[in-house]
């Protein structure tokens, strides 16, 4: 469980709940806070729009990608270049087909793919070709949920607002009750508040974080592409250990090279 998403989440909350009910009680979250008519028109306007704009598999796809935030990522840069290396130097001692039992171990299955390409002697343009398309088609689906996540941080408030003007015109038919206009008022900037805590307490942070998990993948699989066509092309390991430590940041570089690399 990835602990940072479920503490910014409930903490979120519990801020917000605590400025609700600070030196009032909890009761004020029934009495001004909870109002079912609002409630659908601002979570139902929201998903239905979103659910319009999309076919349903992906709408159900962007829904289930929710649970990616709060999971751990797999992705480490460190052990993936120590394996690339260690790879590297078995293929300078043995040769390229020594790496085809080696590559049956692996877990990562993009590394294990390049390394079967290269066992089988594919043409090293067509290594590189093959491997970025899977980039681009795993971008491109992260995409779709990020887009998905956007698009309704963007219906949230949109669907808010207007709720908020059919509570208004409601309330402005009914001028002549001088005691009903604070209270109407208080119901139609109810679907307000509702939109904003959908696009600013879910939305928002979601599809940041999952902008997030993307670029780690991409970025970890662009090391794999590099390091896999650095062994084929038969590069020092020296060399390849230096040239895949540009895609680390100084602090994980000083940490690599304390730990030796790939020795």
């Amino acid at each position: 469980m990835d602990i940072a998403s479920i503490i910014g989440l409930v903490g979120a909350l519990g801020l917000m709940i605590f400025g609700m009910v600070n030196g009032k009680g909890f009761g004020v979250i029934a009495d001004s806070f909870l109002d079912p008519a609002s409630a659908l028109i601002t979570f139902g306007g929201a998903f239905g729009a979103i659910l319009a704009s999309n076919p349903l598999k992906d709408f159900v796809a962007g829904l289930k990608s929710f649970a990616l935030i709060l999971k751990t990522p797999k992705t480490n840069e460190l052990d993936t270049i120590k394996s690339i290396i260690s790879l590297s130097n078995l293929a300078r001692r043995e040769g390229l087909l020594a790496l085809e039992e080696s590559a049956n171990s692996l877990e990562d299955e993009f590394m294990k793919k390049g390394i079967m390409l290269i066992v089988d002697g594919t043409d090293p343009e067509l290594v590189r070709s093959i491997l970025e398309a899977e980039l681009i088609n795993v971008d491109s689906r992260h995409q779709e949920n990020i887009g998905f996540w956007k698009g309704l941080g963007a219906m949230g408030p949109a669907w808010g607002m207007i709720g908020t003007l059919i509570g208004l015109i409601n309330m402005l038919k009914d001028l002549s009750d001088p005691d009903s206009i604070g209270p109407n008022m208080a119901t139609a900037l109810i679907t307000t508040l509702y939109g904003s805590v959908l696009a600013n307490w879910i939305c928002t942070p979601v599809a940041s974080k999952l902008t997030k998990l993307n670029g780690m993948e991409i970025r970890l699989k662009e090391v794999i592409i590099e390091g896999i066509l650095s062994i084929q092309a038969g590069e020092n390991p020296r060399v390849i250990e230096e040239k895949l430590k540009s895609f680390l940041s100084p602090g994980d570089r000083k940490g690599f090279s304390e730990e030796g690399g790939g020795q």
